[in-house]
């Protein structure tokens, strides 16, 4: 046998090529898995339900895998199966419940590799009709009862419900049955019947009501008794007597033990078995009914009675003399009872005290107590008293009150002529409340009263005149007694501003350039004063200035034509209305040095541009008689020759005189040509050294122009003219 395992080992290691492995893995593919419910998703109850698992897979092997189902309701597992077959896995729910609805999974797992379905909801409607038992249905009052509700079928989350005349009185879960144990505590016939619901998260399903059963409850035999004396005609102080028993027709003391309650109001007074006695004295004060209760078990049985007590005498009230005292001032504080029964005690025999006993006040008289109020508040009770009865009055407090300090006086803000003012009254310290009341002079303006702290008394006037303000006081009064007058008021008056004018230094016609200007501005009214200067065309202002002073000015040190314009000034104070004066036109005139130095150049001007007239004036007429016929006096013949020796000695440029001379008329007015006006004649004189003679024996040579008139030239050559006409050679 060894043998043939070596041989077959060997047979084996030949045949594969060494290195290899034998894969022995089966290669598979889950493909996909779908959950369906037969024979539908919407059933009613009892139905057979059946879930169907329907994998499909891919195999490389023929053989079948090892698979595992797993069903899931509501993702808890509740179902789990291995096959090693290719069939579908079957989930059944014989007789479905309402229980059984929810939303189903399957997951399928082969060797590690798994897939899960689409969940699918399951419905299943109809609830079984529940059914109710007792164990009695007729009782004694506080006897006790067994009950059972069923849920025939029913299965998962149950909650029951046990009504009892419609009323939900107990409730019970996860129990089929549910047993329950009720006692009915009145007396007569009672309905009882149960319901269910199934819980299916996330939704509840409620079951029909059960069959009903009606109870009988007998009362018991058993009756609690109170008894008071005296009952009618009871006054406070009177002793009552109060019995609490019971009456039994058919009672054994083999039953279940009874207590007895007896109360007052909310007061117990007394307990114990069969009977219960108490003592107390009748007091009116005490509210409420009185109560005997028994108990039997589960059984409550109660009586009551009402006694009605007549007040002996009212609680006292505590009055205070006068209604507001002042400290150390003399005070009174009286206690009475307003009201007493007069058929049982008389008026002297209510006693009256007053607590704390410390008190300053002593008893001056049944009920009254006197003396002087403390600094401080301070808290009073009293006391009536009579045939052992006490009643205590309310706390009074008294808190003396604080004498007004006196006044102070102020205006609010500020004072303005002609406007309304504001004045306040206050005084430092004082109770309230106080009046305040101002005055003008000793006449009764108006009064105002202030009854907190935070309040105060201002008063609004109009001043008329300056003089005034120092008339008003104010008087401060929280005591009918007395009042206290504050000192007059001590205010600034501010006087609105008024004629605002505008003062030009120097006069307006000397200003000139290069001198100083100062604009004043002046007005009447209480400073300080805000001034501003303005230029017209300017926005801003030329200068502002804010004094205690009436006036001030703004100033230009060196003038100059920009300078020229319109100014005016404005100014205001507290009184909070701007005025402003009347405009101003500055002309700022040239300096006299320019003027003088201008005049001075136009005559230095007009006189150069006479002296180049004359000039040209001149030379033009010196011109003009070159260009016309010389005309030469009588001389000899051999003047000819001598012409160019004149003509020599006047290259030698001797020196040139021009003399203006006046011809009279000639007598012989055919000869010569009338003329307009004065003829001018410039003679022609040769200077000649100084020691030289002249040698030329002729007359100078004159030149003539008419006024007026072209002068009249000689066609002909001056060679041929005739000598007799011109003047005789001036020596």
């Amino acid at each position: 046998m060894v043998l043939l395992r070596l041989l077959t080992f060997t047979l084996l290691s030949s045949y594969f090529h060494p290195g290899t492995e034998v894969d022995a893995q089966r290669t598979f593919k889950i493909r996909s898995i779908m959950l369906t419910i037969e024979p539908g998703t919407d059933v009613t109850r009892d139905t057979n339900v059946t879930v169907r698992c329907k994998a499909t897979v891919s195999s490389s092997s023929q053989e079948a895998l090892s698979r595992e189902y797993t069903i899931y309701k509501d993702s808890s597992n509740v179902y789990t199966k291995r096959s090693s077959t290719a069939e579908d896995l079957l989930y059944l729910l014989p007789n479905a419940k309402v229980s059984n609805s929810g939303k189903y999974k399957c997951k399928i797992t082969i060797e590690g590799k798994e897939m899960t379905s689409e969940a699918t909801k399951l419905t299943v409607t109809g609830l079984s009709k529940p059914v109710l038992q007792l164990n009695k249905n007729a009782v004694s009052e506080g006897e006790e009862v067994t009950a059972w509700c069923t849920a025939p079928g029913e299965t998962g989350s149950i909650f029951f419900y046990l009504y009892e005349d419609s009323k939900v009185i107990q409730e019970h879960s996860n129990s089929n049955p549910m047993e329950a144990k009720l006692r009915f505590r009145k007396v007569g016939l009672h309905k009882v019947h149960c319901a269910y619901a199934v819980l299916v998260m996330p939704n509840t399903f409620n079951s029909v009501e059960s069959n009903t059963i009606t109870v009988s409850v007998k009362e018991l035999s058993i009756t609690p008794v109170l008894e008071i004396f005296p009952q009618d005609k009871v006054y406070e102080g009177d002793q009552l007597s109060i019995t609490c028993n019971i009456r039994n027709v058919l009672y054994s003391p083999e039953n279940t033990p009874i207590y007895l309650y007896l109360s007052h109001g909310t007061k117990l007074l007394s307990s114990g078995e069969n009977k219960v006695n108490h003592t107390m004295v009748a007091l009116a004060k005490d509210p409420g009914d009185f109560e005997c209760r028994l108990e039997k078990g589960q059984v409550d049985k109660v009586t009551t009675k009402m006694v009605s007590v007549t007040e002996l005498f009212s609680s006292p009230t505590l009055t205070m003399f006068p209604a507001d005292v002042f400290k150390g001032e003399f005070m009174s504080l009286t206690c009475r009872s307003e009201s007493y029964a007069s058929e049982r005690i008389n008026e002297e025999e209510l006693t009256y005290t007053l607590e704390p006993s410390v008190s300053p006040l002593t008893s001056t008289k049944p009920g009254v107590f006197s003396g002087r109020a403390l600094p401080l508040d301070f808290n009073y009770t009293c006391e009536a008293q009579a045939k052992g009865i006490k009643k205590r009055s309310e706390t009074m407090t008294v808190r003396p009150k604080v004498s007004v300090s006196t006044p102070k006086i102020s205006v609010v803000g500020r004072a303005i002529l002609g406007k309304p003012v504001k004045i306040r009254c206050h005084s430092d310290f004082g109770s309230f409340p106080i009046n305040y009341t101002l005055l003008r002079g000793y006449d009764i303006l108006r009064t105002n009263t202030v009854k907190l702290p935070t309040q105060e008394a201002v008063f609004t006037v109009t001043i008329n005149n300056p003089e005034e303000i120092r008339k008003y006081m104010c008087e401060a009064q929280n005591n009918p007694k007395t009042g206290l007058l504050s000192s007059r008021l001590n205010a600034t008056l501010i006087e609105p501003l008024r004629g605002l004018t505008l003062t030009v230094l120097p006069d307006l016609p000397e200003i000139s350039e290069g001198n100083q200007l100062y604009l004043i501005c002046g007005t009447k009214g209480t400073p300080p004063v805000t001034y501003k200067f303005y230029r017209v065309g300017d926005k801003r202002p030329l200068l502002t200035k804010t004094l205690n002073e009436n006036n001030t000015y703004y100033h230009v040190n060196k003038l100059s034509k920009e300078h020229s314009g319109t100014y005016y000034c404005e100014a205001d104070n507290h009184a909070n209305n701007v005025v402003r004066s009347e405009n101003v036109i500055v002309e700022v005139r040239m300096a006299l040095w320019k003027k003088a130095l201008i005049g001075g150049v136009c005559l230095l001007v007009v006189s150069v541009l006479v002296a180049v007239c004359v000039l040209y004036i001149k030379s033009k007429r010196v011109r003009v008689v070159r260009a016309a016929v010389s005309v030469w006096s009588e001389r000899p013949p051999e003047a000819d020759k001598d012409e160019e020796d004149v003509s020599s000695v006047m290259s030698s440029e001797p020196d040139v005189e021009y003399t203006e001379v006046v011809h009279p008329q000639p007598a012989d007015a055919a000869r010569v040509p009338p003329r307009k006006g004065t003829d001018t004649v410039y003679s022609e004189l040769k200077n000649l050294p100084p020691g030289a003679a002249d040698h030329h024996d002729y007359g100078s040579v004159e030149y003539a122009e008419l006024n007026g008139d072209r002068p009249e030239i000689n066609p002909h050559p001056p060679e041929v003219n005739n000598y007799h006409d011109l003047p005789k050679p001036v020596d």
